[in-house]
């Protein structure tokens, strides 16, 4: 039988608010139908002695040490800015506050 059904692709479209002819609604259903048996088939593929994975290979984290490097100062910083003012960045207002 039958998981996907029109009517459940019917209700499925009224709780999502989606609009869908009828025509819409049959080649769905058939759709998910064929989604559905494909889940059911890898599902079944998997004995007990295979586990449940995320992914093929291991993942593990490339961490390295945080070492602060060469930094500009202030004045390097501001050196190619259009314009500064106490030793930062100016730019025009956006808002019409002070």
């Amino acid at each position: 039988m039958s998981e996907i059904n029109r009517e459940a692709v019917a209700h499925l479209a009224r709780l999502a608010h989606i609009e869908m002819t009828d025509a819409e609604l049959d080649r769905m259903a058939g759709e998910l139908d064929v989604i559905v048996d494909s889940i059911k088939s890898v599902q079944e593929a998997a004995g007990d002695d295979v586990p449940a994975t995320s992914h093929p290979i291991p993942l593990t984290n490339v961490f390295r040490e945080d070492v602060v490097g060469e930094t500009l100062t202030n004045e390097q910083a501001l050196s190619g800015a259009p314009d500064s003012a106490d030793g930062r960045f100016k730019v025009p207002a956006i808002l019409d506050e002070e």
